[in-house]
């Protein structure tokens, strides 16, 4: 399967799917992390000031983590290149406009973005549109 570049293409086909399940940002040292909970993390990065992740709330409990916030991930289901110009941009540029906050993860096969969990349905309408 060839990942498409061509934006106007991207755009048609993104097909955005909402997960069920909400996810919450926490950073913590990375001599704390634990194999459970790189295991059933969504996202991880590295950072100067610790290592973020983006896991399940019930993970997140469980573990006594801190976080701020409940997040929904809505994926494009389009294979979106790596070199893809303009995808990001469009997609944020929306739901900007729409007073949705987008924190997006670019991976291999999909682009995923991040929205606040009460605005999962409307992020959905705006990223729909876009197909049009």
């Amino acid at each position: 399967m060839v990942a498409e570049t061509d934006l106007g293409v991207l755009l048609k086909n993104l097909n955005p799917v909402a997960s069920s399940e909400d996810c919450v940002f926490t950073t913590l040292p990375a001599d704390s992390l634990t194999s459970t909970l790189i295991s059933v993390a969504k996202g991880m990065f590295q950072e100067r000031e610790g290592t973020t992740l983006i896991l399940p709330v019930v993970a997140a409990e469980k573990a006594n983590l801190p976080f701020e916030g409940y997040y929904r991930c809505i994926t494009c289901e389009v294979h979106s290149s790596l070199e893809a110009v303009g995808m990001t941009a469009a997609m944020s540029t929306a739901l900007g406009k729409a007073g949705i906050s987008a924190n997006v993860v670019a991976a291999h096969y999909h682009d995923h973005i991040f929205v606040p969990a009460e605005k999962a349905d409307l992020a959905i309408d705006v990223l729909t549109s876009l197909s049009n």
